[in-house]
């Protein structure tokens, strides 16, 4: 599974670094680090949805700091 993060200015001003921090940790405590490859990248072309954009695999998500932990349990967890 890949999840890429933007750490686009856009979304690095809505915290796209403590996503992308928050899903590596999650991946790591979830001991699927062999499975889940999280990364950055410098655009999504999504800039005007107010949160981070992320990609995950193939689909699209809007991700804010304080709901990365829902997100991963629902999109990732389970589905590796």
């Amino acid at each position: 599974m890949d999840i890429q993060v933007c750490v686009g200015s856009a979304c690095h001003l809505r915290g796209s670094y403590k996503v992308l921090e928050a899903f590596q940790s999650l991946v790591e405590q979830n001991d699927l680090t062999d499975k889940v490859n999280v990364r950055p990248v410098l655009c999504l072309g999504r800039c005007g949805e107010g949160s981070v954009s992320v990609k995950i695999d193939d689909q699209d998500v809007s991700v804010s700091p304080e709901n990365v932990s829902n997100v991963f349990n629902e999109m990732v967890v389970g589905h590796v």
